[in-house]
């Protein structure tokens, strides 16, 4: 369930800050800038960024400037800024890891590009397709590099997994099924239920989506045959959950495959007495002669198996990867050759980001064209539910 591998990846960055050392920062080390007190920011930039030693943890940003001190003070930061604008006004921050609510997503980075800043933008990239679309015109009218934040793509277990699609061992993919949830759901008041910050299930468990498209190398889909939302009870505009069926075309081949998406951030529980922590994000892959199934795709680095079995023999081979893989193994990194098995997901990211940003191109990459794409898909899916996209903030 995504809310408990979220809180296992804080304490686990928790325990690996203490276990690492924290290297001595290069001469040309980038200045990190944080917009947002958010929880997540912790795990997903701040613990990274100590670890690399072309990252320096230079300031943040909150709306007021207490909260901000309090944060900096807790992370060493070199500065607190009492609002974002201050932050980005900084000419001395090279790049800002963002992480408002949804709705936000846009407005900051567009003013973080505005400002000359590298954006590392968390998912979901912006609110609807057209915000993003905007976005990418502005960061290369800008010349800055804009990342969206899938950061489970960037560990090796995703590679491998993938990769084992790829190979054609098993035939062509027939159907994928890919599921995210949360039990004990998402708390009401949470920002993931706010209409006006973009919230639903679609967005913040747009994982699922992500996972189905990327094993397929898929773009939009070809048709989106259902996609049903079970309203929030709260706010009938904010899908609690989604149930998507689609066909996609593999980007392999050509061959257009069945999909289902389901997202959900209030799951029941079993006789409505146990939550069902076991649910972590995953995603089954059919293919003709066996099925490929990623189990923990979010967070693999916590704990992760791909689950191979083949069809003719009822067999089941179980794998594994926290470093190396198809594609770190052999790039030279901060951490070694191939990474490190105590890096998760997010540093992994960060470092594919850096070398983005000294001019190196990294073993993977979220294009921008991609979280188009994703954007795309989304809005079809609640254009296709009745829900209506997601509005940008200056039509709230």
């Amino acid at each position: 369930m995504a809310l408990v591998v979220q809180g296992y990846t804080f304490l686990q960055q928790y325990a690996v800050s203490f276990v690492q050392n924290v290297p001595k920062k290069n001469q040309n080390a980038l200045k990190m800038g944080v917009i947002s007190t958010a929880q997540i920011n912790a795990a997903a930039a701040i613990h990274p960024a100590e670890t690399h030693p072309d990252v320096i943890l230079y300031g943040i940003a909150s709306r007021t400037l207490e909260s901000a001190k309090t944060h900096a003070k807790k992370y060493k930061f070199q500065k607190a800024f009492g609002s974002y604008q201050e932050l980005l006004d900084d000419t001395e921050v090279d790049f800002v890891y963002i992480s408002t609510p949804n709705g936000q997503h846009y407005e900051w980075a567009s003013k973080a590009l505005k400002a000359g800043k590298h954006v590392l933008l968390e998912k979901p990239f912006t609110s609807n397709a057209t915000e993003a679309k905007k976005l990418v015109e502005e960061a290369d009218q800008a010349g800055k590099v804009l990342e969206e934040a899938f950061h489970w793509q960037f560990h090796p277990a995703a590679h491998k997994w993938r990769s084992i699609i790829d190979s054609g061992r098993y035939g062509q993919v027939i159907a994928t099924d890919a599921k995210m949830t949360a039990s004990p759901g998402v708390p009401h008041g949470d920002i993931r239920w706010q209409y006006d910050l973009a919230g639903g299930s679609a967005m913040d468990a747009t994982y699922a989506l992500n996972f189905t498209r990327y094993a397929l190398r898929a773009k939009t889909p070809e048709k989106i045959l259902s996609s049903v939302a079970r309203p929030y009870n709260k706010d009938a505009r904010v899908d609690a959950a989604m149930y998507t069926n689609a066909l996609f075309k593999d980007g392999r081949n050509g061959n257009t495959v069945h999909s289902r998406i389901y997202t959900d951030l209030a799951r029941s529980w079993v006789g409505g007495l146990i939550p069902r922590v076991w649910e972590l994000p995953m995603i089954e892959v059919d293919c003709e002669k066996a099925t490929i199934f990623f189990y923990n795709a979010m967070m693999p680095h916590l704990y992760h198996y791909i689950a191979v079995t083949g069809k003719a023999t009822g067999k089941t081979e179980i794998l594994k990867q926290y470093s190396g893989g198809p594609l770190w193994s052999n790039v030279q990194t901060t951490g070694g050759k191939g990474g490190s098995s105590l890096w998760s997901t997010y540093r992994y990211q960060m470092e594919a980001f850096v070398m983005k940003l000294k001019g190196k191109e990294p073993p993977c990459w979220v294009e921008n064209e991609d979280s188009i794409q994703q954007m795309e898909t989304i809005d079809e899916m609640y254009e296709m539910s009745g829900l209506g996209a997601r509005l940008a903030s200056k039509q709230r």
